[in-house]
């Protein structure tokens, strides 16, 4: 795989280390090395059925709802040097640590509030302070306070798809998790909705690192800072966005990258 090649590199958040992954007997990702590197996005780019969602959700363990899923590999999550594949570890307390947003807005039929809380209740936090601070501060990291605070206590699926998303950001950041999963965060969105979600990317990674798989090359272009290529579950390249984009290194990015490959 071509690799990043610069000095000044960022801290890492989490490394992938020959991470391996199977379906039953299906081997969908190969033999994957990639650092995550600390408060900047990750952009995962690559066609359909390459591996990007099945990398993506190893950082969260959610392979691990379903049977005959397994690993092989490390994910060494940082600075605390986690693996976050180890049978020891608690997924639960992972995914309290890896944040997830899904293709779809996918909102829980509670209030407002309660979707925003509901995190914070499954680790145990019953103060009502703790839980209405919590909550509006997780409201405003998703830039949504202003158009809900008044409606806390309405339904979350009468909201708008744009408003939906924004509001599965703030239940996944109340919990104050280090990494943030985007899986096609705006495939089902209108261009303004898209919009916010992406300025929204932009002002997160002040706080969290984020990795985002995106089929829309313009949208990784416009929102990461790195870019990884994946095809038929091997990461074929991994740099800063502008270097994958300009001037890749392998020639079936490039192929990817100007429409010879989809």
């Amino acid at each position: 795989m071509q690799q990043i090649e610069n000095k000044e590199v960022p801290p890492l958040k989490a490394e992938a280390r020959s991470l391996n992954f199977f379906y039953s007997e299906v081997q969908a990702l190969k033999n994957i090395n990639m650092p995550i590197y600390d408060k900047k996005v990750t952009a995962l780019i690559g066609p359909s059925g390459c591996g990007k969602s099945t990398f993506l959700r190893s950082f969260n363990r959610m392979h691990d709802l379903y049977p005959g899923n397994r690993y092989e590999g490390e994910i060494r999550f940082f600075p605390d040097n986690t693996n976050l594949l180890s049978p020891e570890v608690d997924p639960i307390e992972v995914r309290m640590r890896v944040g997830m947003v899904f293709q779809k807005p996918n909102p829980f039929p509670k209030t407002i509030f309660e979707n925003v809380a509901y995190g914070l209740r499954v680790r145990g936090e019953k103060n009502r302070r703790v839980l209405d601070d919590k909550v509006e501060h997780a409201l405003k990291g998703a830039a949504i306070w202003n158009e809900v605070k008044d409606r806390l206590q309405d339904l979350a699926p009468n909201l708008s798809g744009g408003q939906q998303q924004r509001l599965c950001i703030a239940r996944a950041l109340a919990t104050d998790p280090e990494l943030l999963l985007f899986d096609e965060p705006t495939s089902a969105l209108d261009p303004i909705a898209t919009g916010a979600i992406e300025e929204l990317v932009h002002e997160l990674k002040q706080r969290v690192t984020i990795l985002i798989v995106t089929h829309n090359m313009q949208q990784a272009a416009r929102v990461s800072d790195y870019t990884a290529y994946m095809y038929l579950g091997e990461m074929i390249e991994f740099g800063k966005t502008d270097d994958i984009f300009i001037k890749p290194q392998d020639k079936r990015t490039e192929d990817y990258i100007t429409g010879r490959l989809s």
